[in-house]
């Protein structure tokens, strides 16, 4: 056995002192991308000196690390896409990608991955690409510290900032994303991370997810987009200590969930959206720790959902707490603090003594009439959700957190 591994290490030495270098640049003998692929061979690196390169598609189908050198600009002439990765272990580090092809039929990129495992795509600038980096059938993929522009107006001329497709494994870890149809798309990936990205003004969502299980999304931040972030036909995903800042307009949301089951919504800040966190379909969901803050609804938890526990949150100055579509409620609220309570704590254990019900009467009439909302801040709606605490009759009977907490959380 030690034979074996003597062998194999090597084997292993012997390989990286074969390994070379390849400068291109107008000064080198390769004075184009598509001569210094020719003449490298795995194992080597390419260095890419600054300049303006309009090649057409350039292919890397060998192992080879693939380095810029003061971000040289590749330009794709509105053409073509730009770099496709077609082999094992390619590392793509410091250029700009610009201009690349646009197409209803096909999915160009400025940078993309074809059944590929252990790619790395760091420290890269794209601008004006139709998809950014995209992904198919990728395994053990890192894409890192990449910044990501579009400028389209509309959604058929705009691809997705970071496309994953049938993945698994993948890292995205701090990109800037911004002005693309999704910020980032993940359908049928497994077992992967996003973290510390930044999502923002994105025609449609920040983060996008279907079909996907398994993964996690951490300390990101999805700002003024269409809508924050979208997770579909899921499971088991993990939500934890990510900013949802600013997702306004008819349909926005800071996160909708559709379909979703066994998941984690946790130490999360929903500030100033349309509505924080609107469920539809979901079940088996632990919302806890989240600070929900200036947002048009804070919950809007549809009928279809159940099994839904929302416990020690922070709701601070929503117009809404909670709003519902029907009166069969089979989730749980408790512990929460709630800044429009009304109770009293006569034993000073810093729980209210008599139950908070978070749905008013007047957000059960704006789920059914919109138009109500006009009556916003009049006497009449006062008068109406006063009646309703005392004697309630619409709201939903058991949605109501039985012990709200009298001061915030330190959230």
């Amino acid at each position: 056995m030690k034979k074996i591994i003597y062998i194999a290490v090597l084997v292993l030495f012997a390989h990286n002192l074969s390994a070379k270098t390849i400068r291109i640049g107008k000064m080198q003998a390769a004075k184009t991308i598509q001569q210094g692929l020719l003449l490298a061979a795995d194992g080597d690196t390419v260095l890419v000196e600054p300049g303006h390169y309009h090649e057409k598609n350039i292919v890397i189908n060998k192992f080879i690390f693939f380095i810029g050198i003061n971000h040289p600009v590749l330009d794709g002439d509105h053409t073509y896409e730009i770099i496709s990765i077609k082999a094992n272990g390619v590392l793509v580090d410091g250029f700009k990608v610009i201009h690349s092809g646009i197409s209803s039929i096909e999915d160009y990129a400025g940078i993309k991955i074809y059944s590929c495992r252990d790619v790395v795509i760091r420290n890269n600038i794209l601008e004006d690409t139709f998809f950014g980096i995209y992904t198919q059938y990728g395994t053990n993929c890192t894409i890192e510290k990449n910044t990501l522009v579009s400028f389209s107006k509309e959604e058929q001329q705009s691809g997705n900032g970071i496309h994953c497709w049938k993945a698994d494994s993948m890292r995205i870890i701090a990109n800037n994303i911004t002005g693309h149809r999704d910020g980032i798309y993940f359908e049928f990936v497994t077992n992967s991370i996003i973290w510390r990205n930044i999502s923002e003004k994105n025609m449609r969502y920040g983060l996008h997810f279907m079909f996907s299980n398994n993964d996690a999304y951490i300390s990101n931040v999805f700002k003024n987009n269409g809508a924050g972030v979208a997770v579909m036909f899921s499971n088991h995903v993990k939500m934890i200590h990510n900013y949802f800042e600013e997702n306004w307009g008819d349909g926005a949301y800071g996160l909708l969930l559709k379909e979703i089951s066994d998941s984690y919504i946790e130490t999360n800040h929903f500030v100033k959206n349309t509505a924080g966190i609107f469920m539809e379909g979901a079940s088996r969901i632990q919302v806890e720790k989240n600070v929900f803050e200036a947002n048009g609804w804070a919950l809007k938890i549809q009928a279809s959902c159940m099994d839904v526990t929302v416990v020690h949150n922070n709701f601070k100055g929503n117009t809404f707490d909670v709003g519902t579509n029907g009166s069969l409620v089979l989730n749980s609220f408790n512990n929460n603090y709630w800044d429009k309570y009304e109770g009293y704590d006569l034993n000073r254990d810093k729980l209210g003594d008599i139950p908070y019900r978070p749905v008013s009467l007047y957000a059960m009439i704006i789920e059914q009439n919109p138009p109500a909302m006009i009556l916003f801040r009049s006497l009449m709606t006062s008068l109406l959700d006063k009646t309703e605490k005392i004697l309630p009759s619409l709201t939903p009977e058991n949605l109501k957190d039985e012990h709200p907490l009298m001061k915030p959380l330190p959230l």
